[in-house]
């Protein structure tokens, strides 16, 4: 009998080149640099030049990640591939800089590391995680290397697996230094959903104030139970949050900042803020 695989929207929807080899692909991910990279001494290694040996501009004002990742693959290992909440959230992070200029940014989940990667355009430092299955840690290490000419931070690789929560102290105090925290598609399964709520109730038991973005697309389903069409992975994440009685405070991010990347941005998606509240 056939496993059942599931293949990213992205793949469909990029029309950049692409090497495919087996069932995998280099995909071009073509972005629009916002203004203050464009005006920043940080593209002077990326500059290219015209037959004439004149600066070609038009080059200029788009930037092209190399992005290995996978075509299609069963869900376990979804993570392989490239999905819209990983794009909304980078192009987040080239809409509001300062937010994420100079800070520690702790990614969960971070599939091929695409976010990861835009992220260390202005933070100092970058953990980019995820859990070691079918070389994932790897083909994030080669993406990162693809990418160098971008790369302005520090950057540590280090597998994260949200269903063991007993870390060394030494992983612990790293993973503590970040007080920004990112997470894209990482709700797609009830165990994992509740690994993940439980990992972020870890990372932001502190008396460090922490900030976490989550990008999502909210995926609705028919389901026989209500006789009605729900999202039922978005409502387990809320439900979790609500039974362990969180105190976080939670907003949604409005989706209308600019788009950078080239991608379908659907009204399905959505981006989440939630910070730790300390106690007086």
């Amino acid at each position: 009998m056939a496993l059942y695989t599931v293949t990213s929207e992205i793949f469909t929807e990029n029309k950049n080149a692409y090497i495919v080899k087996s069932n995998s692909a280099i995909s071009n991910f073509i972005f629009k640099y916002p203004s203050y990279m464009i005006k920043s001494k940080c593209l002077d290694n990326i500059i290219t030049y015209d037959n004439d040996d004149d600066m070609d501009i038009d080059r200029q004002q788009e930037g092209k990640l190399l992005i290995e990742h996978y075509i299609s693959t069963e869900l376990q290992y979804v993570g392989l591939q490239v999905w819209r909440g990983a794009l909304l959230l980078a192009d987040y992070i080239l809409s509001n800089p300062d937010l994420f200029k100079d800070k520690t940014i702790l990614e969960l989940g971070a599939g091929v590391g695409l976010t990861s990667i835009v992220a260390s355009f202005v933070a100092e430092k970058v953990i980019c995680t995820d859990i070691d299955l079918k070389g994932i840690m790897k083909l994030i290490r080669r993406n990162f290397m693809r990418n160098s000419a971008y790369i302005k931070s520090k950057v540590y690789i280090k597998e994260l697996n949200f269903l063991n929560l007993q870390w060394p102290t030494f992983y612990k105090k790293r993973m503590n230094e970040a007080t920004v925290i990112l997470a894209a598609d990482v709700i797609y399964d009830e165990n994992v959903t509740e690994g993940f709520v439980n990992t972020l109730t870890k990372l932001l038991n502190s008396k460090t104030q922490k900030v976490v973005y989550i990008a999502l697309e909210k995926r609705y389903v028919f389901t026989t139970v209500n006789m009605d069409v729900n999202a039922p992975m978005y409502e387990d994440f809320l439900g979790y949050i609500k039974k362990k009685q969180l105190n976080w405070h939670i907003e949604y991010i409005k989706i209308d900042f600019p788009q950078y990347f080239k991608y379908n941005r659907v009204s399905q998606m959505i981006l989440l803020k939630i910070e730790n509240v300390l106690s007086e």
